[in-house]
C-alpha cells in the first residue's frame, strides 16, 4: 500500500464515529480510503450501516494535515505502518472482524513464526513467574514468538523470560510508539527491540492514551495469536476480557489452575468452570497441546506399568486391558472385561480422575501417558 493511502485512512481514523469497521466497510465500499475521503456525502450515504453522523468529518482539511504530521513523524522515529493488505499484517489477526485497518511497529513482527499470547494481573506469585519459565524453557528450541502487553507483572515476566530462552517476544501497546508506557518498562522495551522482537500498536500519537485503549489493546493480543495462555487473574482481571476476545476468535484458551483461597488464582479457577479455559496440567502436555514442533519433555516421566492397590481387582484389569491396546471403545472393554456398561463407566470415571488414562470423542480409551 502507498503511503498516500496511508495517509487518508489515519485522517480517516480521526473522523468521529469510524471505527474498524465502519473504515473497512467503506473502503470496500469505494475501493481505497482516497475515494473515500474524496466522495460526495451523498455517496457515502449509498453505504450499509453509514449515517449523517458518520461521515461528518470526512473531507476536513484539518484532519488531513494532522495525519501528515504523523507520516513524517513515523518516519523520524523509524516507525512502521502496515495495512490489512500488507504481507507483513498478523495473519491470524487479520480474521477478526474488529482488527486495526492499520498497525504502526518498530522491530521484527516475525510472520513465518507460531505464536503463543500470554497475559495475566500485574500482582504476579512465585507460582506464575515459575509457570512462564518452566513453560518458556521448554519452548526455547521452538520457532515461536511470544505476544503479550508489556506491563508489569505477568506481561514483563513473559517478555524478560522469552528474551532469557531466545524466543523473539512482540509487545502490544494501548498507546502510540513515540512513548513507552509503563515508563518503568522503557528499557525492556529496547531489549526486545535488539532481539528480534516487536513493539506494536494500532493508535497513532495523535490518539493519546485512554482507558479504554488498554481494553482496545487486548483484543489484538487475544487475535494475534492462535493460542492464549492465561497464567494468574483474580475475579474480573483484565486477563478475563482478553478471554471473551479469545472464545470470540476461537482461540484455543488455556489456564493456570491454582488453589480456591489464592486470590490471583481465582479468576482462572473461574475460567476453567465455565469452559472458557482448558485447564494447564502440566508444561509436557500444555507443549504437546499447542501444537508446536515436537519437544523432549521437560520433566520426563518413566513409562512402566501402573500397578494399583490389590483391593481395585476390577480397576487393574480394566487398565490392564486399555494398556494393551493404543485405544479401545467402551464396548470393546467391556466385551473383554465381562463387566456391563453401567458398572463399568464408574470405574473409568475413577481411571481418568486419578490421570491413568484419556477419553477421547466416541468414548475412546487409551492410557495417559
Amino acid at each position: 500500500m502507498t503511503s498516500e493511502e496511508y495517509l487518508y485512512i489515519l485522517a480517516l481514523k480521526q473522523c468521529k464515529n469510524i471505527g474498524n469497521i465502519n473504515l473497512k466497510k467503506l473502503i470496500k465500499n469505494f475501493g481505497s480510503a482516497k475515494k473515500v475521503w474524496e466522495s460526495s456525502p451523498r455517496s457515502l450515504l449509498s453505504t450499509s450501516g453509514i449515517g449523517k453522523h458518520t461521515i461528518q468529518n470526512i473531507g476536513n482539511e484539518d484532519l488531513l494535515r494532522i495525519a501528515e504530521k504523523e507520516i513524517a513523524l513515523c518516519k523520524k522515529q523509524d516507525i512502521k505502518i502496515i495495512s490489512q493488505n500488507d504481507d507483513l499484517y498478523p495473519k491470524h489477526l487479520l480474521n477478526c472482524d474488529d482488527s486495526p485497518v492499520l498497525l504502526f511497529y518498530k522491530g521484527n513482527l516475525n510472520p513465518d513464526r507460531n505464536s503463543i499470547s500470554m497475559v495475566g494481573t500485574r500482582k504476579m506469585t512465585s507460582y506464575g513467574k515459575n509457570f512462564i519459565q518452566d513453560l518458556l524453557s521448554g519452548l526455547s528450541n521452538s520457532k515461536i514468538s511470544t505476544i503479550s502487553g508489556l506491563a508489569l507483572g505477568v506481561d514483563s515476566c513473559v517478555h524478560e523470560e522469552s528474551l532469557k530462552n531466545q524466543i523473539p517476544t512482540i509487545a502490544v501497546l494501548a498507546q502510540g510508539l513515540s512513548t513507552i508506557y509503563p515508563a518503568k518498562n522503557k528499557a525492556l522495551a529496547n531489549k526486545i527491540l535488539e532481539n528480534e522482537g516487536a513493539l506494536v500498536t494500532e493508535y497513532a500519537s495523535f490518539e493519546g492514551m485512554a482507558k479504554e485503549n488498554f481494553l482496545q489493546r487486548n483484543r489484538i493480543i487475544a487475535g494475534f495469536s492462535p493460542n492464549l495462555i492465561v497464567v494468574e487473574t483474580a475475579y474480573g482481571g483484565g486477563s478475563v476480557t482478553t478471554v471473551n476476545f479469545a472464545n470470540q476468535y476461537n482461540r484455543d484458551v488455556y489456564a493456570l489452575p491454582g488453589k480456591i483461597t489464592d486470590v490471583f488464582s481465582q479468576g482462572c479457577n473461574q475460567l476453567i468452570s465455565l469452559n472458557k479455559a482448558e485447564t494447564i496440567v502440566d508444561i509436557n502436555t500444555l507443549i504437546k497441546n499447542l501444537n508446536f514442533l515436537p519437544q523432549p519433555e521437560l520433566f520426563p516421566k518413566e513409562k512402566q506399568k501402573v500397578i494399583l492397590d490389590s483391593d481395585k481387582k476390577e480397576h487393574q484389569m480394566i487398565l490392564d486391558i486399555i494398556e494393551d491396546n493404543e485405544s479401545i471403545s467402551l464396548d470393546d472393554i467391556a466385551e473383554k472385561s465381562g463387566i456391563l456398561h453401567h458398572k463399568l463407566l464408574p470405574i473409568l470415571l475413577d481411571l481418568e480422575i486419578y490421570g491413568h488414562i484419556k477419553c477421547l470423542s466416541g468414548r475412546q480409551y487409551l492410557i495417559n501417558q
